[in-house]
C-alpha cells in the first residue's frame, strides 16, 4: 500500500487500476486452483498486494471526480461495500454446503471480468499526473516492513514474539517518520500532509472510527457468546441490525453534509454511537439481549455510518488535486493501523480482567468494565469530530 502514490505519479491512476484488477482476478483464478497449503497462501499473498493498492485506488478515483460531492458519492459507494460483510458470510456458507471451497475464489472471475469491462468503458482516460518523483528506496525498506511488523504483532499481543515484533514495528515506523519528515515531498509517504489542519484531524478521526468499528466487531459476537450463551449462528443474525442502521443513513449523507455540515453531521454520529455503548454498557451488567439490544445496535449503525464518509470527504477537502494519490494512500494507511491498535488494546484488556476466573460473574464483569473502556474510546472520537470542519470549501483545488 505505501507504493500507492508513488506508482500513480509513474503509470497514471487508469492504467495501474486495470492492472491491478487483473492481478487480483488472476490471483484468485491461482487461488482456486491451488495444490497445497502453501501454495495457496503464496496466491493469497500476491491477492492481497494488489487488493492492497485497489483500495485506496478507488477512494482516489472517486475523489478526483466527485470534488466537493465527496460525502454524497461515498455514501452512495459504502452501500456495496457494506453489503460485501453482510452477505459475504450467506454466500460463502451457500458454496461451502454445494459445492467446494475452490469456488470461494473462482466465484471471482466472472465478477472481476465485469468489473474490466466497466473500468475499461467508464474510467477516464485523460489524466492530470503529479510530476514523477524519484522512487524513496530507504522509505521503502523501512515503512512497509514496519507496518507488517506492526500489524503482526497486534494480532499476536499475548505472546512474546508478537510483542517483540509490534516493539519493532513501532520503533522503526517512529524512524521512517523522522526520515520521511526530513525528506518533505519526496518521502515514500509526505507526512507534511499532516500539517494541513482538516488532514491531519480528519486522519485522527479516522484512526479511532475504525479502531472503534474493529475492537466492537471483536467484542460484541464474544460477549453475546461467553457472557449470554448465544450460538455463532445466533451471533450473526443478532448482529444483522448493526450493517442495517449503516445502510439506512449511507445514502443520505451527501444530502446532510450540504444541508448541516461535515462537524455537525460526523459530532452528531459520534454522540450517537456513544450514547449506544454506554447502552451496550448497561445491558451488560445484566446479560440483556431483547429488542433494546437490537435497537441500540440499529442507532449504532446510523450513528458510526454517519462519522466515516464526512471525515474522509474533510481529509479531501484541502488537499490539491495534485496530492490527492498521496493523500489516499497515508489516509488509508492511518485507516488500516486504527483497527488493529484500537482491537488489541481492548482485547488485551478484556483477557486481562477475565485472569481472575472464569465463573459468569467475572465474565459479565471483565465485560461491563470493557464496554466502560470502549465510552471513553468514544469520547475522544467525539472530541476528534468537533474539530473537523464545519462545511466543504466551494470549490476542491
Amino acid at each position: 500500500m505505501p507504493l500507492n502514490g508513488w506508482l500513480v505519479d509513474r503509470v497514471g491512476v487508469r492504467t495501474l487500476y486495470l492492472w491491478c484488477f487483473s492481478a487480483f482476478t488472476l490471483a484468485s483464478a491461482l487461488c482456486g486452483a491451488a495444490w497445497s497449503a502453501e501454495s495457496l497462501i503464496g496466491f493469497r499473498i500476491l491477492q492481497g498486494m494488489a487488493g492492497g493498492l485497489l483500495a485506496p485506488m478507488a477512494q482516489l478515483i472517486m475523489a478526483q471526480a466527485a470534488g466537493r460531492h465527496m460525502a454524497k458519492v461515498l455514501g452512495y459507494a459504502a452501500v456495496p461495500i457494506l453489503l460485501g460483510p453482510l452477505l459475504g458470510p450467506i454466500i460463502a456458507g451457500a458454496i461451502l454446503q454445494y459445492l467446494t471451497w475452490r469456488w470461494l475464489f473462482l466465484v471471482n472471475l466472472p465478477i472481476g471480468a465485469l468489473g474490466l469491462l466497466l473500468a475499461v468503458l467508464f474510467l477516464p482516460r485523460s489524466e492530470t499526473r503529479a510530476q514523477k518523483r524519484a522512487f524513496d528506496v530507504q522509505g521503502f525498506l523501512l515503512l512497509s516492513p514496519a507496518l507488517v511488523l506492526f500489524l503482526y504483532g497486534a494480532d499476536h499481543i499475548g505472546i512474546r514474539e508478537g510483542q517483540g515484533c509490534f516493539a519493532a514495528g513501532v520503533l522503526v515506523i517512529c524512524v521512517f517518520a523522522r526520515t520521511a519528515l526530513r525528506k518533505g515531498r519526496r518521502a515514500l509517504v509526505d507526512l507534511e500532509l499532516f500539517r494541513k489542519g482538516a488532514f491531519s484531524v480528519s486522519a485522527q478521526t479516522q484512526f479511532l472510527q475504525n479502531g472503534i468499528v474493529y475492537a466492537t466487531q471483536m467484542l460484541l459476537p464474544l460477549y453475546l457468546i461467553r457472557s449470554c450463551g448465544r450460538t455463532p449462528a445466533a451471533v450473526g443474525l443478532l448482529l444483522l441490525p448493526l450493517g442495517l442502521g449503516m445502510l439506512v443513513v449511507y445514502p443520505s449523507l451527501g444530502w446532510l453534509t450540504n444541508r448541516f455540515g461535515i462537524r455537525n453531521v460526523a459530532a452528531s454520529g459520534s454522540l450517537v454511537s456513544l450514547l449506544t455503548a454506554v447502552a451496550l454498557a448497561l445491558l451488560a451488567r445484566h446479560n440483556i439481549v431483547g429488542p433494546i439490544f437490537v435497537a441500540a445496535l440499529v442507532l449504532r449503525g446510523v450513528g458510526q455510518g454517519a462519522i466515516g464518509v464526512p471525515s474522509i470527504s474533510a481529509a479531501y477537502s484541502g488537499v490539491p488535486k495534485s496530492e490527492l494519490p498521496m493523500a489516499t494512500t497515508t489516509l488509508n494507511i492511518v485507516q488500516r493501523l486504527g483497527g488493529p491498535t484500537m482491537t488489541t488494546f481492548l482485547a488485551t484488556f478484556l483477557a486481562r480482567r477475565m485472569e481472575s476466573g472464569w465463573s459468569l460473574e467475572v465474565i459479565s464483569s471483565s465485560f461491563v468494565q470493557t464496554f466502560v473502556l470502549l465510552i471513553l474510546l468514544h469520547a475522544l472520537l467525539f472530541l476528534s469530530t468537533m474539530y473537523l470542519p464545519k462545511a466543504l470549501p466551494r470549490e476542491v483545488a
